[in-house]
């Protein structure tokens, strides 16, 4: 796939979760969250593979194994902004283009939370229904986490 802009393009995902955007910051934020539910089912982040520092200029890091045959799917970030609870965006430089991903938390002020999830220069094979499948799969897994907390 070749640098072109038009081998990439944005995605916005609205999502609401059943808890308070402090919990749901913290568990999309910490290592010991995180391993609970990043990555699709049928792939696995064990916590040694999760990196984060909170702040502007950290990284955040993770490498999925597929829970089957092994392979191994590394995610380089970097934190551009980082301001809990309300906002969160991290660059990945190795995807061309340098994706970035902006995730906004709106507190309903009900105990939920909706996530406003802004994507940009996102390679095409990752807007495919099957990669948004596979997403989804995620944000199911993170509500099945955050029910059992």
């Amino acid at each position: 796939m070749s640098d072109a802009p038009s081998d990439v393009g944005e995605l916005t995902i609205t999502r609401t979760f059943e808890a308070r955007p402090e919990v749901v910051f913290e568990c999309m934020t910490t290592p010991a969250h995180l391993t609970h539910f990043w990555g699709p089912t049928g792939v696995s982040t064990p916590l040694a593979n999760i990196t984060v520092e909170p702040r502007p200029g950290g990284r955040f890091e993770t490498v999925m194994v597929n829970d089957e045959t092994g392979e191994e799917y590394p995610m380089r970030g970097v934190f551009v902004d980082f301001d809990p609870p309300r906002t969160l965006s991290f660059t990945e430089a190795d995807v061309a283009g340098g994706m970035t991903t902006s995730i906004t938390f709106n507190d309903l002020g009900d105990g939920r939370t909706e996530t406003v999830t802004h994507q940009t220069n996102v390679p095409l094979m990752l807007m495919s229904a099957e990669a948004q499948a596979g997403l989804e799969t995620s944000f199911v897994k993170m509500d099945a986490y955050l029910a059992s907390l």
